[in-house]
């Protein structure tokens, strides 16, 4: 697929089975890992089954509800977020699978390979056709999910018709891009920051050196930062910090004074206040529980508004 040159050795990879390479399957709320701004080399289509949320795709923002269908291009920048009881099926892809049907029908793929360009990553939810995209990805999880015989070339073929459906009827001769748009060159820029921040998150950054990273001025670099992430640099951080600390607390018995120091915060008094004020509890509180709810910094996010906050 289309592909930025600047992220081509950073982005995820996804192993497959070689036989049957695809995943397929629902997800409730969004993981802390997937608020992170990530890419990948699978393709990935999502279905909203129930509630709301929105995905930040290369800088463009695409709120979804209950019927969306999103398409993700293999390295589009993206993370997504959850704002009410979100449901979504997830199918992720090796398009490899499909090398034997390009032989024939070169354009399959089109739908991805001219993604931005004459499909839009969140498809149309007026178009009449996209009541029968719902039902064929319904119909390829059931016959994921039962392993019934030949499943696989069932799902295939299932696949191969949501394919030519798009192509068919989702293609846009012109589509309209955001003025305000975020350039690739500038995605390379916050991508490289978020990867540098993921690295070293107890690091005691400043926004002025996360700026001179990418040479660029802090208020320059906060505002494309918080297009591409959805939130300040230095929020982006202290999420980054409270799920390594969330973690540690559910998996180590180390003191949590310990934990608050290792993790970046400076006090344990600031690690508390900001412990109870995004995860909604007090970090002791957190070995308590039997299970641990992976989304919880999600709806704190959303309160916020993305405002900026030090630690």
């Amino acid at each position: 697929m289309e592909q930025a040159s600047g992220r081509n050795s950073l982005r995820e990879k996804v192993i497959f089975t070689r036989q049957y390479p695809i995943y397929l399957g629902d997800t409730i709320g969004v993981t802390s890992q997937y608020q992170r701004l990530h890419a990948h080399d699978a393709l990935e289509i999502n279905m909203i089954k129930s509630g709301t949320g929105y995905y930040l795709i290369n800088g463009e923002r695409y709120d979804f509800a209950e019927g969306d269908i999103l398409l993700i291009n293999s390295n589009d920048l993206h993370c997504a977020y959850e704002t009410e009881n979100l449901i979504m099926q997830v199918i992720t892809f090796d398009a490899s699978w499909f090398l034997g049907t390009l032989r024939c029908d070169p354009e399959i793929l089109a739908p991805f390979k001219e993604m931005g360009i004459h499909f839009s990553n969140l498809l149309d939810r007026s178009n009449e056709k996209i009541t029968l995209l719902r039902s064929l990805l319904l119909q390829m999880q059931e016959e994921h999910e039962a392993e019934r015989r030949s499943f696989t070339s069932a799902v295939y073929a299932y696949f191969l018709q949501f394919l030519v459906c798009i192509n068919r009827h989702f293609r846009m001769e012109t589509l309209q891009r955001s003025k305000a748009g975020i350039t690739a060159a500038q995605l390379d820029k916050i991508w490289h920051v978020t990867r540098v921040m993921e690295e070293q998150p107890a690091y005691p950054w400043t926004l002025e050196e996360l700026a001179a990273l990418v040479f660029l001025s802090p208020s320059r670099f906060s505002d494309i930062f918080r297009r591409t992430v959805g939130m300040s640099p230095l929020l982006y951080l202290i999420h980054l910090r409270l799920e390594n600390a969330y973690t540690l607390l559910q998996t180590s018995d180390r003191k949590i004074v310990d934990i608050a120091m290792s993790c970046g915060f400076r006090t344990l008094s600031n690690f508390n206040r900001l412990f109870k004020r995004h995860i909604g509890t007090e970090p002791r509180h957190i070995r308590m529980k039997s299970a641990a709810q992976d989304s919880k910094i999600v709806s704190v996010f959303e309160k916020l508004g993305g405002a900026a906050e030090t630690d």
